[in-house]
């Protein structure tokens, strides 16, 4: 009842299809995981045979920039609110410099309000709406493109788009989510975890942020998240053709078959 609600309140039925955005191609979404740079730098074949989906702040690396990613999804709402933020800014530059052809996806009720004057760049806004359960509502509301489970990152916002746009084989890189080998509890019982990401310069750029939540909090966002990828998981088992494959080597996220690009 409380998703009935929820979509009644936040989502909104979407007239345009994501469903030629395929092309029949395959699509390899990139997380923000320090092994993209490795995918990078040793399988150039494998990316260049399919299309690739970027998320949050990829654009502000130059080899990101240059790979020239055919989509990007943004979900968190700071991205369209946080302009006083620098990365933020350059992001937007970034993507206001883009010179081929690239589909953004934005949450419904996003603003952009000047942000991004780019005709090489056309918008496609989707439900961000938690939708949870009996699978028989849940996997017909996802169908619908109404919302999608509980979308606690942009990784899964960005499967579950990639599945909405027609693709039938999705590889996620950069997804190692081992945040959990990362958490530190200081001498004043603050939380903080890192946050490595492939752009960073090194050890020594890697972020430690305090988060303003216990360690009971953080695990149990962390089951959440887990949790969405085998929700995922079972609703992409009951359509014909659609394989998820998990190419982040070290990789947290077990709900997904394992694959190693080294196979094509």
């Amino acid at each position: 009842m409380a998703s009935v609600a929820r979509i009644v309140i936040l989502s909104r039925c979407r007239v345009v299809k994501f469903s030629d955005l395929s092309g029949g191609e395959q699509l390899v979404v990139l997380g923000n995981g320090p092994s993209v740079n490795k995918l990078l730098a040793e399988y150039n074949e494998f990316l260049g045979h399919r299309k690739c989906l970027a998320v949050n702040f990829s654009l502000n690396s130059d080899i990101i920039f240059r790979l020239q990613p055919e989509l990007y999804v943004l979900a968190d709402p700071y991205f369209f609110s946080g302009r006083d933020d620098t990365r933020v800014c350059d992001l937007w530059r970034n993507l206001n410099r883009v010179s081929w052809n690239m589909t953004l996806f934005i949450p419904y009720g996003s603003e952009l309000c000047g942000l991004l004057e780019n005709k090489n760049i056309s918008i496609q806004r989707y439900n961000l709406t938690p939708i949870e359960g009996f699978k028989c509502f849940t996997h017909r509301a996802f169908k619908m493109g109404l919302g999608m489970p509980r979308p606690r990152n942009v990784l899964i916002a960005s499967i579950m788009l990639g599945v909405e746009s027609g693709f039938k084989q999705i590889y996620l890189a950069g997804a190692e989510h081992s945040w959990l080998k990362d958490m530190i509890v200081d001498d004043d019982n603050r939380l903080g975890v890192a946050f490595p990401h492939f752009y960073d310069n090194g050890e020594k750029d890697v972020e430690v942020r305090y988060l303003n939540k216990t360690l009971v909090e953080e695990l149990d966002s962390l089951r959440i998240a887990f949790n969405s990828y085998h929700e995922i998981r079972a609703y992409t088992d009951t359509l014909r053709g659609v394989q998820i494959l998990n190419i982040t080597p070290g990789s947290y996220i077990d709900a997904f078959e394992r694959y190693s690009p080294e196979r094509g």
